[in-house]
């Protein structure tokens, strides 16, 4: 067998913010100067929540982008935010609006993800959005799934008629992965943490995608030679959903962790952002 791939979705990143950043140089001289905004919301002050906003917020620095932050107290209401979310629509310089999860228990969150506007959600977290992607229509994929079908386009990973297995049914991961696969023609299982049987049906994958939020959940005994192993997790201590050690001789290709799904994660959204700015600003 060949030696592994190793699908580096830092290295991805980096080369598609520099395409990015031609991009957004081109706008700006089409649009007077204006360039695409994304607003960002924080509700509370969780530190892992905020560290994520101020790494989206510099990646819209490094391709020239603007983003908007903005921050509300941990006693914010379900309806205090969705007039901030109202506003944010309403505004015509902002192009995109990302409300950083989870939010604070008393907040209806899936409420507020629903009120932001079609043409601005682009991190992919409407339920419009999602049944229009599912659909094949036009919509903004949610990002980490995203991601990770840019990433395995770029390697040029085969997902026709194969046998994805994903792990996780979470309505931002696991659930939009598993649609974006199936609209690439592949076989998609979807397991989770409470499927019986769970490794019997990651034996028979040639992809499994770990998207269960729970550290090395997903052993390494579990999937086959010659697979594709993308690991969505991160935990503290740099491990992933999937035991990825004992894998990196044995599989086609597999994500490391850190370094694989994350940063194709952030750059997914920024991409996003700027196709809305683009469309708004207006396009050659």
């Amino acid at each position: 067998m060949t030696a592994p791939l190793v699908l580096d979705g830092k290295t991805l990143a980096q080369k598609h913010e520099a395409a990015m950043r031609a991009r957004v140089a081109e706008l700006r001289e089409r649009a007077d100067g204006r360039t695409p905004i994304l607003a960002t919301i924080l509700v509370g002050a969780d530190p892992a929540s905020a560290t994520y906003v101020k790494m989206k917020g510099n990646a819209c620095e490094r391709v020239g982008m603007a983003s908007l932050k903005i921050e509300l107290p941990d006693t914010t209401t379900t309806a205090e935010l969705l007039a901030q979310i109202d506003e944010l629509n309403r505004n015509p310089d902002v192009h995109g609006i990302l409300l950083q999860h989870p939010v604070p228990a008393q907040i209806d969150e899936r409420a507020c993800f629903d009120a932001i506007a079609l043409e601005k959600d682009v991190d992919g977290v409407t339920c419009l959005g999602f049944g229009r992607m599912s659909m094949g229509e036009s919509a903004y994929g949610c990002a980490t799934p995203k991601g990770i079908m840019r990433l395995l386009e770029h390697y040029q990973i085969p997902l026709q008629g194969k046998h994805a297995v994903v792990v996780g049914r979470s309505p931002i991961l696991g659930k939009p992965m598993a649609m974006m696969l199936l609209g690439a023609n592949a076989t998609v299982t979807i397991c989770h943490s409470r499927t019986e049987r769970l490794a019997d049906h990651i034996r028979q994958a040639d992809i499994v995608v770990g998207a269960v939020g729970k550290p090395e959940f997903i052993k390494a005994e579990w999937i086959k030679d010659g697979a594709v192993v993308v690991d969505a997790g991160y935990h503290p201590g740099g491990v992933g959903d999937i035991e990825l050690e004992p894998l990196k001789d044995r599989v086609a290709a597999w994500t490391p962790v850190p370094g694989g799904v994350g940063p194709m994660t952030i750059n997914t959204l920024i991409f996003q952002t700027l196709e809305a700015g683009e469309k708004a600003l207006g396009t050659p």
